[in-house]
């Protein structure tokens, strides 16, 4: 696909609902006694794959596009499966219906696409298997397929090694089926929709600092469930309206939990103009999000801050890249295992398109201020790394082309007819 410099970018968008939401809403809705009912769902690959395996797993779930509904059949009223359940490319699918899947009575096989495959699941087979679980890596390397024998489970306290809400979200889950209290410790508190929405459920959950404690066995009830927009989504929108000289934007119902708000953090301290409007703090935070074209300057993005905007990095270094000065991300070396090597797929591209950048071990090093250029873009089929360059490209001479941009379906199938809307040619 390819693209070109613009004019400028202006007017409104509202985004998809929140993907880490749109999942959590699926899964707890069908542990739970009674109807849930969930609004503003994002309708993308990954979201639609977690639908598709607890189908699979006798739950019935209708899907219109005014809304989700699905019919809970409780704790213990999952069913085997007559197949694999396939989880495509989601690696939050994968992970937290491992947790659920440790404590039923069956056996269950999990596969997913290519990068699945390649995706580390040591961090939940490791936590899981402590808890009593029976986790096999088919192929042995830790890595999906995977085969789980559902088993009986006992509590555990995880010191987990990377502030993870995959891996977190996973072991709470679990937890349900524990015969005891279970307890996760983070080294930084990682994004908390699980512990939000899992209360909301009634699920008997605390929080102190880095640790959450999830009681078993509580009786969840149907909810009914709006979704916020996804702040990740919102992030290409919030990078655009920064860069592109005249640029005003205004994105619509963002979620800003402060667990996930770490864009809005570095962008301002990067020197963005970016306005809060009717902030609404109940359950799930949200706001309207006005953004301005901004002279952005280096920052350095390290410690706590890395994962309330894990999934940002890709377009936070095409930011770095238009900024005055050095900008230093470090701490992110979680970026190597996503979708992509994040690290070596953004210093390859951004190299192409005439930036000064050196990919570390745990992040980059990027000296931003010249001017970009177009080029072929390798998004190695990671949403992310398409976007970001969607973005890159509107202020870069010349055109630039996208390979695999298609992949955007996985988390915003209208990205492209949204960034084309708001663009002035």
């Amino acid at each position: 696909m390819e693209f070109q410099k613009v004019r400028s970018v202006r007017g409104e968008v509202t985004i998809p609902g929140d993907k880490s939401i749109s999942h959590r809403a699926v899964m707890f809705g069908a542990l739970a006694e009674g109807t849930t009912e969930v609004t503003n769902f994002l309708q993308g690959a990954d979201c639609l794959s977690t639908i598709d395996c607890f189908r699979k797993l006798g739950i019935n779930i209708e899907n219109t596009p005014e809304r989700i509904i699905i019919k809970g059949r409780g704790l213990h009223g999952l069913q085997a499966p007559s197949d694999i359940l396939d989880c495509g490319n989601s690696g939050t699918t994968t992970r937290l219906i491992s947790g659920i899947l440790s404590g039923q009575s069956f056996t269950t096989t999990l596969t997913g696409d290519a990068s699945i495959q390649k995706r580390p699941m040591r961090r939940i087979i490791e936590p899981l298997s402590m808890m009593g679980a029976d986790i096999q890596s088919v192929h042995g390397n830790d890595c999906a397929p995977l085969t789980i024998k559902g088993s009986s489970l006992h509590g555990i306290h995880y010191n987990s090694k990377v502030a993870s809400a995959q891996v977190k979200s996973a072991i709470l889950l679990a937890g349900l089926y524990a015969d005891g209290p279970t307890s996760v410790t983070e080294p930084a508190i990682s994004r908390n929709h699980s512990e939000i929405m899992l209360k909301n459920f009634g699920a008997e959950l605390s929080v102190q600092n880095e640790t959450v404690t999830i009681l078993p066995q509580p009786a969840l009830h149907g909810q009914k469930i709006c979704v916020p927009g996804d702040i990740s989504s919102a992030a290409y929108f919030i990078a655009a309206g920064l860069l592109v000289p005249g640029a005003e934007i205004l994105i619509r119902n963002v979620g800003i939990n402060p667990t996930r708000n770490g864009i809005l953090k570095v962008a301002r301290a990067m020197g963005g103009k970016i306005a809060l409007l009717n902030e609404n703090h109940e359950g799930e935070p949200t706001a309207d999000l006005l953004v301005k074209h901004s002279s952005l300057h280096g920052t350095i993005i390290e410690g706590d801050l890395i994962p309330t905007l894990i999934d940002e990095l890709p377009v936070i270094a095409v930011m770095a890249a238009c900024a005055e000065g050095t900008t230093i991300i470090r701490d992110a070396s979680e970026l190597r295992v996503k979708e992509s090597n994040r690290i070596d797929v953004m210093v390859e591209n951004l190299t192409a398109m005439g930036v000064k950048v050196e990919g570390t071990e745990d992040g980059m090093i990027i000296t931003g201020g010249s001017p970009l250029h177009g080029a072929v873009i390798d998004s190695k089929a990671d949403h992310r790394i398409a976007m970001s360059f969607a973005v890159a490209s509107l202020i870069a001479d010349g055109n630039t082309e996208i390979t695999g941009a298609e992949c955007v379906n996985i988390s915003y199938p209208a990205f492209y007819e949204d960034l084309n809307r708001l663009s002035i040619r």
